[in-house]
């Protein structure tokens, strides 16, 4: 089922329809981050290894380029996970989960048992995008 793109002007986490889903897609791009940067910690700082996992073709600097490529791919994973903690600390892993992965409610409690109720879990999912977009601008 998941969580309509628009909930009330009313709720205290409301976002704009597209606004949500520009942070969605954002956050799905997560595990791939994740991937690129576990890449580039392995790389050997060649040319050739960094032009498989590189934003761009325009190494000038090979280790100059691996270290803006760390940086930008860490910079967005952290600020997703300590957006996750700031929604809630004790339930972060489960909303980290549902907001980087596309999970329902029902699907996260089928699989590692969410230690809250449905509305509880939503509640938090929206305030997650609602603090992101804050921290974003």
């Amino acid at each position: 089922m998941g969580v309509r793109a628009e909930v009330s002007e009313k709720n205290k986490w409301w976002l704009p329809r597209h606004r949500y889903y520009e942070l969605k897609h954002f956050c799905l791009q997560y595990p791939a981050w994740k991937k690129i940067l576990a890449k580039l910690q392995g790389a050997s700082v060649y040319p050739m290894d960094l032009e498989k996992v590189s934003r761009t073709n325009n190494i000038d600097d090979p280790t100059a380029r691996c270290v803006i490529e760390r940086s930008y791919y860490f910079e967005r994973i952290e600020l997703i996970e300590k957006t996750a903690k700031k929604a809630c600390l004790e339930l972060a892993e489960y909303v980290l989960k549902g907001v980087t992965e596309g999970l329902s409610y029902d699907v996260l409690n089928a699989r590692i048992g969410v230690p809250c109720c449905r509305d509880t879990y939503y509640d938090l999912y929206r305030k997650f995008f609602w603090l992101l977009d804050k921290e974003r601008g």
